[in-house]
């Protein structure tokens, strides 16, 4: 090998190093980070926060103006428009109104054309209107009947869609990490990065599992023996997979919901554990009820590589924060979308 191939081998790696040192510096975390304490002195139950993140997640988290809330008088929705299912109980202002903040909440570029003809608006042909119709459904279920999730904040079709007719955070069904084949090694299911689990080598599908089907999450022996306990190392894993993608979902430590002491204990267990546990049942209970009971309404471009619906998971509300939208509520303006609307719930 001559000097020169030599010097220039050896620029290279100088070059390589310096801008692989560059790209891990700037993964880092960056001081100052700020803590919160959740649980006793000396038990490590501390949530520690980014404030340039936060102020980011803050931006983001904005809600969009609320239109002045019109009275319950006059003629129903029902008796003025044709073809309306979920919301024919409301007067026609509030029917109206809503309509114009669903605009609002998820096709502010599109508008009303995304879910209608605007030449026949009680036309069922596309797709969207039938999805729309459905997801109104969704959220009154969920703030009817998952309080003990959501509670009085609630949820409307902003928190998820954030102004975008799909929200940023959807998952289908994983086929699997792509591999050459033939000579290439092949993966047998073993674990590779990915973003699902926060960028960590878990099993890349933790949301199949246990968000679309009901798997068991415990893993842990609740005896000193682990008789009769038929949870693996690979159960382990795909759990902590799911872990993983709750703490990120909710930019939070595992210490948000488990104490540092004993995890598996309820009594010493956080009291955002009991609300994760509902919120992991009703996130199964809305993809098998609601989304995937849309597949056969969904084109082509809108399943996933399997075939499969689109679903949710953890992060499709919350986007990075513990309370989606930090806890900000627009369902006081919005008593419709607290339950279903009775057919006579407009004055004549």
């Amino acid at each position: 090998m001559t000097w020169g191939i030599r010097f220039s081998l050896g620029t290279l790696a100088v070059v390589g190093g310096t801008l692989l040192t560059i790209a891990m510096i700037n993964g880092f975390e960056h001081p100052p980070v700020q803590t919160a304490q959740g649980g006793y002195r000396g038990t490590g139950m501390d949530e520690n926060y980014n404030p340039r993140t936060l102020a980011a997640l803050h931006a983001a988290s904005k809600l969009p103006g609320v239109l002045p809330q019109l009275p319950a008088t006059g003629p129903a929705a029902s008796a003025v428009y044709k073809n309306v299912h979920v919301l024919g109980g409301l007067s026609v202002g509030q029917f109206t109104r809503l309509m114009a903040s669903i605009t609002t909440w998820v096709a502010p570029k599109q508008g009303c054309a995304y879910c209608h003809n605007t030449k026949n608006m009680a036309d069922d042909g596309l797709y969207t209107k039938i999805v729309a119709r459905r997801m109104l459904q969704m959220v009154q279920h969920i703030n009817g009947d998952w309080k003990q999730h959501v509670a009085t904040t609630g949820v409307t079709c902003y928190t998820c869609h954030r102004g975008q007719p799909v929200p940023s955070q959807i998952w289908f069904n994983e086929p699997g990490p792509e591999h050459a084949h033939g000579m290439a090694e092949a993966f047998f299911g073993k674990n590779q990065a990915a973003g699902s689990v926060n960028d960590s080598s878990l099993p890349y599908d933790p949301f199949t599992p246990y968000l679309e089907h009901s798997t068991n999450i415990r893993v842990q022996s609740t005896t000193a023996l682990p008789a009769g306990n038929p949870q693996n190392i690979k159960d382990t894993e795909a759990t902590y997979g799911l872990m993983m993608h709750l703490s990120r979902a909710l930019g939070v430590n595992c210490t948000f919901c488990h104490s540092s002491r004993d995890f598996s204990d309820w009594s010493q267990s956080t009291p955002q554990r009991v609300t994760a546990w509902y919120g992991i049942r009703m996130v199964r209970d809305l993809n098998n009820d609601y989304l995937n009971k849309l597949h056969d309404v969904f084109p082509a471009n809108r399943l996933g590589p399997l075939g499969d619906a689109p679903k949710i998971n953890c992060a499709t509300c919350h986007q990075g924060v513990y309370k989606p939208l930090f806890g900000a509520s627009q369902l006081a303006g919005f008593p419709e979308l607290q339950g279903p609307v009775p057919p006579a719930a407009a004055a004549q």
